[in-house]
Order: structure tokens, then C-alpha cells, then sequence
């Protein structure tokens, strides 16, 4: 294989999964704070992460579980755990998940769907079940591992090796102790199953999917093999139906009191109190928090959030402290703060962005006024204290006594990883990314009267005495998602596409996190109207600081919501954008599932004039410039069925336009090396191409 030093960038970006191999990442402090736990990859190009663990007294790093030892083949994952992946957008392979107890006696893990567990005194690692195990976890003593198989929950005792069923039934479309799909793709929940912290018995969720729609996924690459028939709750139509059991591992059952909810958003037992509930209403502008009696499966009502167009979940909370205290995230004047019972945490214009633990003091992340940041922080009796001291994009784990904090800024390719005790370092964990060789020739801005984050790439060694550039937007643009950090791999890609002669211009509009609730809830209703709009004025806002920017030549490019908001730009104002790829496009929200869609748009049925507003394929007979579409076949998050009905739509009004489908790609469209970098050569060849017609034409 060549090396990776040979490589064009592109191929090289492939085959490092966007230079992310070789970064430590799902870090576990020892409750004595004596070593952390974590995974990472060989090099920055093997795709199989292994489990370590680093002292902190001496700095020395150990491997415990080597995935190329264990697996020296290709990986068969079962296909439960291929969806988890995907949704939870994991690319890399081998050990990518783990779990420990609570006094760090053993460690589970899955590897090719088998289930081992590692005693971490000895070393020694363990077959214990041969196939099909998704999501294993030992309980907090340490004496059993729970994990999901064929839609069952089982448990197994470490002494003895019984392996039993907990929880299961024959119907098919009933799981136990696994995410239902909203709740991982949408909710950032990827748990269905938490233990009580005496290990005796586990919370588990019974997601029963038969109400749910089926969609059809085809491989017409390879018409001999069946088609993929899926459950998915398109907007206004029927979710699974989640509901909660405690088992015990006596057998015992308490079935948890129905409550009027649609959406389970968290859960949180520990041992300060009754195991939290928070849970939504189908139309998310209420958030109960319930505490849950493991006696009798009843719940009360402790905390309810609420706000005329949604709330917000927000990673960690609610959560017991220690002593026994709620914490919540409260939205108060438009900030997200963080609340310890009725006490704010957290000073205004602080923007909480996530818990990430809750012990005697708490560890968590946020922003200030400047959103193109994120830092953690700690709790110290009465005050806040931000542990990460350089500008960048910061995650935190562990605790606040023993932090781990992974760094990445403007100033270095790839993460700094740090452990603090009591804030100040006192270790580093070493990191084997691929160095990409690009340094971003960037310009940090703040456009137009909203005041705009966006950064600014031009062609490296581009002087404006060279004559002006095309101008290529490329955002994401949308909710949920900010492409304007102050990370440099934030903008690798970007680089390339502006050493390819363009000027490139990256936004975030209204909607994108960091900025506070008033920002996101502009979107409200109004996707399509608001989000291009700050795409324009960013775009008229930066040409008239920088002459050299040709407004006569403008295209974009983006995928998923950056896909809907590049093909609406060229569908409704050609007189700004003259050419668009539109990547995996939601082009009709009726076809989009039900939790994101409704928190903006509502029910369809309800609200039909807005889904039609923010449709593209309403306005397909209105294009009047260049449009390229581009999906994967296999994608089961936003279905081709959307690519394919524009196109239709188009077609339908004699509207020219490109449809490039990828076969057996999906969302994340995992691609060999030689096919990422032709798809990208393809769009930029399109685009020139496109751009060079309409300069022609204005001559």
C-alpha cells in the first residue's frame, strides 16, 4: 500500500477517516484518579482502535485489548450494531465502544459482534459470547455484563458464566435494552438499558416499531440481493412506541407507569435519588423530568421546562448530584444555564452546551459571546472556572478533580490531549493522527447587521494582483450543527476546495448552536426563508470587504442540510447563485422523520403550507441554473426517495439538471479512497465547468 506521505490529499483525508484515526477519544478515569482508560488507533491510518490505558503518575501508556491480535480479519458486525454505528456516525472499527464497573475491575467490549471482557488487575481478556452482541456493559459491582442480542437483553454473571434473557418476545418488531431510531439519530441517546448503582437490577426500554411506516431501501447495483426494509417515522407519522421495565436479576419485574410522553429524551440513575426520567410530548415544547418509584414503577413530576416552540435536550442533565440536589439546563433571558435545584450555575451569556459529569463539583462545556469556542469548565464552590486555557474547540471528560482535555485549535492539525488534576496537567496522552500538510490561509470574520460568524478560505499563495476568484460557499447552514469553529481540521476540506481557485466562504446563519435560544428559534417554522438569507448576507457582506471576490461567479455545495440549503439557493435566487451541488438533499420534510422535523415545521397534516413553503420540490419549475444531486442509495437517514423526486420535479418542468447516484452508499457515504476522491474532483470539475459558462455569457 503507498504510503500515506505520497498521497494526495483527498485519497489521504480517505484513508485517515478525516485525519481522526490515531486520536484517543472515550476516556474513563479510575476512581482513585491513579490512570485513565481510553481508545485509539494504531496510526493514523489503521482503522482498528484498541483499548489502553495511561498512568498518570508515570506517563506510560499500556495496551490491553489489541483489536488486530483479536481480529486479525475483517470485522462481521451484526446489523444492529452496523445502525448504531451509523447513527451514531462511527466510522473506525475494531474496539469502538466499552464499558467499565464502578471500581475498575473489568472492562466489556465487542469486537466483530463477540463480547469479551477484560480483567484489568491481570490483563487477561475473555471470550464470553460468540456472535451478535451489541451495546455490553458490566454492572456497577461488577459481577455481570448486560448486552443487547436479536432484540433481547441479556445478562451474564462473570463467575459463573450463566448466560440468561432478561427481556425478550417473538415479535419482530419489538427490541429490549436498544435505542429505538429517533432516539439515537435525533436525540443523541444511544443507551436502552441503565443500571442501578447496587448492579441488582437494570432500567431497560421495550421499543415495539409495528406502527412505524416501512420504507423500502433497494440495491439496484445488485438486484440479486434483497431489499433493506426499514422502519422509519416519516414526519406526522406513528413513532415506535418506547416504554421502561426495571428487572431484576432475581427475576423480578415492575413495569414502569405509562405516562402521556412521546419521546424519552435521558435517563439518569445514580446514587443520589430515584432513577430521572426526562421525557417530551410530540411536540417538544414541554420537557418533564420524572422521578421514578423502583418499587412500584409509579413517577412524579420534579422539574418541567417548557417554551412555545421546543426544548432544547441537552447532553448530562437532569442528574442528581451526590447529596441528593436536581440538576437541570434552564433556558433564562435566551441563555442555556445550568441550575444546581433553584441555584443558577452558570453566569448569563454563558452558553451551556453539555454536562459532562456530575460528582461533589461539576464538569461541563459551554461558550461565551464568542461561539466559534467551546470550553470546559468546573464548578468550585460558588464560582466557575474554565479549565481549557487556549482558544479552540475543547472536550472534556472524566471528572472536574481529574479531567481529560481534548484540544483542538487553529493553531495545530489534529487534538492535544491533557489530563488535569485540580486543573493544572499533570499527564498527556499521546495522539498518532496524519498530519494533512494544509494550513488553512484563513480570515476570521463577523458579517452583515446579525453579526455573522464566518471564515474566509483563499488559495494558498493567492495574491489579488491574480484577478478576482469564483466565489464557493460551503456550509452546513442548518440546526443541530456549526461548521465555524476554531479547529483547524474544521476546515481542511474547505482549504482544498480554495487551492482548487476559489475563494470559499463558510457561514452559520440563525439556527446553528452557541449563540442562544433566541439564534436557534429564528429558524422556527421558517427553515428555507432564514437560513438562505443568512447565507446571502453573509456572502454580500464579505464581497463588499473583499474586492477580489466575484460575485458574478458564485456556487455552493453541501450534504444533508447544506444539500436542502444549496439546492433552495440556486431554486430561489439565481440572481445570487449560479450553480449548486446539492448533497443528499431532505428536498420534501414530509419525508423526514418526525423529531427533527416537527420541532421546526410541525405536523404536516397540521400545517400543510409551511411544508410546502419550505419544500424544494414545490419550486422545481423555478430553476434556471446549474444543479448537480448527488445521494447514496443506502442512505437510511434522508432516503434517496428525496433526491429522486426532485429530480423528478425537475424533469417534469423541462429543468436540465445532474443526478449522480452513489451506489450502496449511506449518510455517512463510506467510500474506498479512489472513489472519495474522484466524487470530490467530480463536483469541483462540475462546478468550474459551470462557473466558466455563466462567465461566458456575461462576456
Amino acid at each position: 500500500m503507498t504510503d500515506v506521505d505520497d498521497l494526495p490529499f483527498l485519497r489521504k483525508q480517505a484513508r485517515t477517516q478525516r485525519f481522526t484515526l490515531g486520536a484517543p477519544k472515550a476516556f474513563r478515569v479510575a476512581p482513585d484518579g491513579s490512570r485513565v482508560l481510553f481508545l485509539r488507533a494504531e496510526s493514523g491510518t489503521d482503522p482498528r482502535h484498541s483499548l489502553w490505558s495511561a498512568d498518570l503518575a508515570s506517563g506510560a501508556e499500556t495496551k490491553l485489548v489489541d483489536a488486530a491480535e483479536l481480529l486479525p480479519g475483517e470485522e462481521e458486525l451484526p446489523a444492529e450494531e452496523r445502525a448504531r454505528r451509523e447513527r451514531a456516525r462511527e466510522t473506525g472499527g475494531g474496539v469502538v465502544h466499552y464499558g467499565v464497573d464502578a471500581g475498575f475491575t473489568v472492562a466489556a467490549f465487542s469486537l466483530s459482534g463477540k463480547l469479551y471482557t477484560l480483567d484489568l488487575a491481570s490483563g487477561d481478556v475473555t471470550l464470553r459470547v460468540d456472535g451478535s452482541v451489541v451495546d455490553p456493559r458490566p454492572n456497577p459491582a461488577g459481577t455481570h455484563v448486560a448486552y443487547a442480542q436479536n432484540r433481547q437483553l441479556h445478562v451474564l454473571e462473570l463467575a459463573t458464566g450463566e448466560d440468561r434473557v432478561l427481556a425478550g418476545e417473538e415479535d419482530e418488531d419489538v427490541t429490549w435494552g436498544q435505542a429505538e431510531f429517533i432516539a439515537a439519530e435525533e436525540m443523541d441517546r444511544t443507551r436502552g438499558y441503565w443500571w442501578a448503582p447496587d448492579g441488582a437490577s437494570l432500567l431497560a426500554e421495550r421499543a415495539d416499531r409495528g406502527p412505524v411506516p416501512r420504507w423500502t431501501i433497494a440495491d439496484p447495483a445488485n438486484p440479486q440481493n434483497p431489499a433493506n426494509v426499514v422502519a422509519y417515522p416519516a414526519a406526522g407519522t406513528t413513532n415506535a412506541l418506547v416504554s421502561l421495565a426495571i428487572l431484576g436479576l432475581d427475576g423480578a419485574r415492575v413495569d414502569v407507569a405509562p405516562g402521556e410522553w412521546e419521546y424519552l429524551a435521558s435517563v439518569h440513575w445514580s446514587a443520589g435519588g430515584a432513577p430521572l426520567l426526562a421525557v417530551e410530548p410530540r411536540d417538544q415544547t414541554r420537557m418533564d423530568v420524572l422521578a421514578l418509584d423502583v418499587t412500584d414503577g409509579s413517577t412524579s413530576v420534579v422539574h418541567t421546562a417548557s417554551d412555545q416552540h421546543w426544548i432544547d435536550i441537552v447532553g448530562g442533565v437532569p442528574a442528581w448530584t451526590p447529596d441528593g440536589r436536581l440538576v437541570t439546563e434552564r433556558l433564562v433571558d435566551g441563555d442555556h444555564r445550568l441550575y444546581v435545584g433553584d441555584e443558577a450555575v452558570t453566569p448569563a451569556g454563558l452558553q451551556l452546551r453539555g454536562v459532562l459529569d456530575v460528582g461533589d463539583e461539576l464538569l461541563f462545556s459551554a461558550s461565551d459571546e464568542d461561539s466559534t469556542q467551546i470550553h470546559v469548565y468546573r464548578t468550585e464552590t460558588g464560582s466557575v472556572r474554565r479549565l481549557s486555557t487556549v482558544d479552540g474547540v475543547h472536550h472534556g471528560a472524566g471528572n472536574a478533580g481529574v479531567t481529560v482535555l481534548s484540544s483542538w485549535s487553529l493553531e495545530h492539525s489534529g487534538p492535544r490531549v491533557a489530563v488535569l488534576r485540580d486543573g493544572s496537567e499533570v499527564a498527556s496522552i499521546a495522539v498518532h493522527t496524519v498530519d494533512p500538510d494544509i494550513v488553512p490561509n484563513l480570515t476570521w470574520l463577523t458579517l452583515g447587521e446579525r453579526g455573522l460568524r464566518a471564515a474566509l478560505l483563499l488559495p494558498r499563495g493567492y495574491e489579488p494582483s491574480e484577478g478576482k476568484l469564483p466565489v464557493l460557499l460551503d456550509p452546513y447552514g442548518g440546526p443541530h450543527a456549526q461548521r465555524v469553529l476554531q479547529s483547524r481540521n474544521a476546515f481542511l476540506t474547505s482549504q482544498w476546495l480554495a487551492d482548487q481557485g476559489f475563494a470559499v466562504l463558510v457561514a452559520d446563519g440563525r439556527g446553528t448552536p452557541g449563540r442562544g435560544a433566541r439564534w436557534e428559534r429564528e429558524v422556527h417554522g421558517r427553515l428555507a426563508d432564514v437560513t438562505l438569507q443568512d447565507q446571502v448576507d453573509a456572502l454580500q457582506a464579505a464581497a463588499a470587504r473583499f474586492p477580489e471576490l466575484d460575485v458574478e461567479r458564485v456556487a455552493i455545495r453541501g450534504w444533508s442540510y447544506g444539500g436542502y440549503l444549496s439546492a433552495l439557493a440556486v431554486l430561489r435566487r439565481p440572481d445570487v447563485f449560479h450553480a449548486a451541488v446539492a448533497g443528499a438533499p431532505v428536498t420534501d420534510w414530509s419525508l423526514y422523520d418526525t423529531h427533527y422535523t416537527e420541532r421546526y415545521l410541525g405536523k404536516p397534516q397540521d400545517d400543510p403550507e409551511s411544508y410546502a413553503h419550505n419544500s424544494l420540490i414545490e419550486g422545481a419549475g423555478e430553476l434556471s441554473r446549474a444543479l448537480l444531486i448527488v445521494h447514496g442509495l443506502a442512505d437510511d437517514n434522508v432516503f434517496v426517495a428525496h433526491s429522486l423526486r426532485l429530480s423528478s420535479a425537475l424533469l417534469a418542468k423541462g429543468r436540465p439538471h445532474v443526478f449522480l447516484p452513489l451506489a450502496g452508499a449511506t449518510h455517512m457515504t463510506p467510500q474506498a479512497e479512489e472513489v472519495a476522491e474522484n466524487l470530490m474532483r467530480t463536483q469541483v470539475d462540475w462546478i468550474l465547468r459551470e462557473l466558466s459558462a455563466v462567465d461566458k455569457e456575461t462576456a
